[in-house]
């Protein structure tokens, strides 16, 4: 077994990471699956890529490749750093590792990237579309022109400028990720003899380098296996070195590099796996899903549906230019003589398709009605819980309108509803036919290749109809918008309403996903309980079905003495102990003065609450009682969050408050001494009251026989988790890491010790309030 050592990328591995990865290579020659809870630092990353490429490289194996999966743009960059390790540390006769890092378009599109071209973030996916089919069309068979011919007009063009004006201007070319390209930065365009028409020209490059039979892969114009990694600056940057598509590059390196680096919407999510990455998902690929304690969440997200009731408009109208050329042609006159050659191609398409005029009125009176019927829910809605609503719109908040009893799986309301209206199981399921006919129309009409409202909508409304009551729950999503251009008094205005189908299981999903795999890792810092998060992700029915599923969990392996971990046995951070933030009580009390007695203490201090509004509160404590400077976290754009992050970690120590549930507790790299504690108060549950809380706590009774345990206790524990583990990642580093709230120190009938592995369990030693100040002195003065 210790040839696996040729592509550990370091001298020596920890124990953790030889038993881990003997395991892994062991478990997934039998078709298997490794899940690893490792504290950080206990060397994952490196772990599961030592087990994949070794698989990967030896003969005797059947994996193809790895493919690594994670949420956390900052564990992305881990893998990314590790293959570099591997690569720069593989024996001398040995060919790199080839590695992919797996983007959307608009990060590899040249024009998009340089805001050039007419493409933006805005239309992006609808352009290039628009301009591949153009470029196809131009030189595909009975185009034109040929591809190799588009690539020379677009270099001739910029000759041309080049030679222009007095004197001759000097050319302008498109440059992006370091490199120079062929072509201009405007979107070059084609005299067809009748008109201008615009094409890709990396497109068209791409299209002239592919075969007409053989390998797709022949149409890249340099040697995958001498490149390592690619980034996706790297990828860009040979495209525009060769002025081919680094996107249509991407899609063809995918089935061939040894390491593709992703999502989770790569292998889950039903519309990118149809169109982009579903050959991955074979028994050849070795597959690691990293934080995989957000697995589940993320999944039941991927395989919900939604449709907005703008989506609804849009649908309804785009049902409407394709009826009327034909109403027009039918009804003679003025109208008709403008329409006729529409109604043609109407008429031509809906034959195709065997889609009758009659199925597209049917559709089109179908989703009027349901849009009618939505703004009645959410206006009865608002008048029965906002009763002033019209009068002031900006006190309206985000908000969810159940369709049925949360706690009742049966039929919801609106199905209810269209059949007591008269829609039968043929207008819902007639609507997916119907839309591609029309999607197709409209391209056609338009010249235009892009996605079209209808589709999105009958796709979740097919699913409405056929997806099961139990399992998935149907509701009104309202999240707090403005849209200057609606009624003053209508709720548009201040909304945007989703018809919404929930996911609330998907166990069933993700198990059918990772059965697809040979084998592979599932691992992160947060995973216990182990036989908890087997159910969840279907791993216990792959188990079932004879995959062998091992468990390993390791605990930090540095020095004891650098760190001091605290359960602070003080009342129980819940509602009903606490109140409203504005309250005095003793909860408040011994949670302020815990949190200010860790917060005062040296360098940085990270504050964890269960929710934005209780972090608003600490702060203000925080603020009032501590010299330090505090820092509060909202839910906020990105670029703020990243902004706090970068004030937090320069100058002298401050304390920075965030919610449980927010970005700064997970995937954050706040290494070397960018942390000396984090305290985190109460256990971060979802709200329980919820609609959709209390549905999926139902789904989780009747699939686990435990709901608030699976559905809601278990994930927050391992929010908590996660945001005490930001402070020890690495043998040097020193800190203090404290949870408050009884439920976290005693074993009680709602404690959740239980839920901790064992070795946390031991370190973090129950402490009453009023010893917390000497624990926390004794340690800091023995660090000096």
């Amino acid at each position: 077994m210790d040839d696996w050592r040729d592509v550990f990328g370091h001298a020596a591995p920890y124990d953790e990471q030889v038993d881990g990865i003997e395991t892994a290579i062991d478990t997934a020659r039998d078709g298997g699956f490794t899940v690893v809870e490792g504290a950080c630092g206990t060397g994952k990353t490196m772990l599961a890529l030592t087990a994949g490429i070794h698989l990967v490289r030896d003969p005797d194996s059947s994996y193809e490749r790895v493919l690594v999966l994670t949420s956390v743009k900052q564990q992305l960059r881990q893998f990314e750093q590790d293959l570099e390790t591997i690569n720069g540390n593989l024996p001398a006769d040995w060919d790199p590792v080839s590695a992919l890092t797996l983007v959307g378009k608009s990060d590899v599109c040249p024009y998009n990237r340089e805001n050039a071209g007419g493409i933006d973030d805005e239309n992006v996916y609808d352009r290039c579309d628009s301009l591949r089919e153009r470029t196809r069309d131009l030189a595909g068979e009975g185009g034109a022109t040929t591809a190799e011919a588009l690539a020379a007009e677009a270099r001739s063009q910029q000759i041309d400028l080049a030679g222009s004006g007095p004197g001759g201007a000097s050319a302008s070319y498109l440059e992006s990720a370091g490199e120079m390209s062929p072509y201009p930065p405007t979107m070059p365009e084609y005299d067809t003899g009748g008109a201008d028409v615009e094409f890709c020209p990396f497109y068209a490059r791409f299209l002239a380098d592919l075969p007409d039979d053989g390998d797709p892969a022949e149409a890249v114009p340099f040697d995958l296996t001498e490149t390592g990694l690619l980034r996706p600056d790297d990828l860009v940057a040979k495209g525009m070195e060769f002025g081919s598509c680094p996107h249509s590059l991407m899609g063809v390196l995918l089935g061939h590099a040894e390491v593709v680096v992703g999502n989770y919407y790569h292998a889950f999510d039903p519309r990118t796996t149809s169109s982009f990455t579903g050959a991955l998902l074979d028994d050849s690929t070795f597959v690691v899903c990293d934080e995989a304690h957000m697995l589940e969440p993320r999944v039941r997200d991927l395989v919900s549906d939604r449709v907005a009731d703008a989506t609804l408009r849009d649908a309804e109208a785009e049902l409407t230019r394709v009826i009327q050329p034909v109403e027009f042609d039918e009804g003679g006159g003025e109208a008709s003589r403008h329409t006729t050659a529409d109604a043609e191609l109407v008429r031509a398409e809906l034959s195709d398709a065997e889609v009758g005029l009659s199925d597209l009125k049917a559709a089109r009176s179908f989703v009027t009605d349901i849009r009618e019927e939505l703004d009645r829910r959410v206006t009865a809605h608002l008048d029965r819980e906002h009763r002033s609503w019209r009068a002031d719109l900006t006190e309206l908040h985000d908000d969810e309108i159940p369709l049925r009893d949360p706690d009742t799986p049966q039929p919801d309301d609106l199905t209810e509803w269209a059949e007591r209206a008269g829609y039968g199981p043929k207008d819902w399921t007639n609507l997916p036919s119907v839309a591609a006919a029309v999607a197709r129309v409209l391209n056609d009409a338009e010249d235009e290749e892009k996605s079209r409202a209808v589709e999105g909508m009958a796709r979740t409304l097919a699913s409405w109809y056929h997806r099961g009551h139990t399992e998935y729950f149907r509701e009104v999503e309202l999240e707090r918008t403005w849209d200057d251009t609606e009624p003053a008094d209508s709720w548009r205005r201040a909304y945007n309403a989703r018809l919404a189908i929930q996911n609330c299981v998907p166990s069933g999903v993700i198990g059918e996903h990772l059965g697809e795999f040979g084998g592979g890792v599932l691992m992160s810092a947060t995973l216990e309980p182990l036989d908890a998060f087997a159910e969840v992700t279907g791993l216990k029915h792959l188990q079932n079905e004879g995959r062998p599923v091992e468990t390993r969990t390791y605990g930090l392996h540095f020095p004891e003495e650098n760190r001091e971990s605290f359960a602070v046995d003080a009342p129980k951070f819940t509602y009903e102990n606490r109140g409203d933030p504005g309250e005095e009580n003793q909860t408040r009390r011994m949670h302020a003065d815990a949190v200010c007695a860790v917060a005062s203490r040296p360098g940085n201090v990270l504050v964890g609450m269960p929710n934005y509004r209780e972090a608003e509160w600490i702060a203000g404590v925080c603020d009032e009682r501590l010299d330090k400077p505090v820092l509060l976290d909202e839910s906020s754009a990105d670029s703020t969050t990243e902004s706090l992050k970068d004030e937090f970690f320069s100058g002298d120590g401050k304390v920075l408050v965030t919610s449980l549930r927010g970005t700064l507790t997970e995937g954050v790299d706040y290494r070397g001494d960018r942390l000396s504690a984090a305290v985190v108060c109460g256990v971060p549950l979802i709200n329980t009251a919820s609609p959709r809380t209390r549905a999926l706590k139902r789904a989780y009774d009747d699939t686990f026989g435990d709901g608030f345990e699976y559905a809601l206790t278990v994930p927050a524990v391992r929010k908590a988790r996660q945001a005490i583990g930001r402070v020890i990642r690495g043998p040097e580093e020193v800190g203090v890491r404290v949870f408050v709230d009884a439920r976290y120190a005693r074993d009680s009938w709602d404690s959740v010790r239980e839920f901790f592995p064992e070795t946390e369990r031991e370190e973090f030693q129950p402490v009453s309030p009023d010893m917390l100040d000497l624990g926390l002195d004794r340690f800091w003065s023995k660090q000096g």
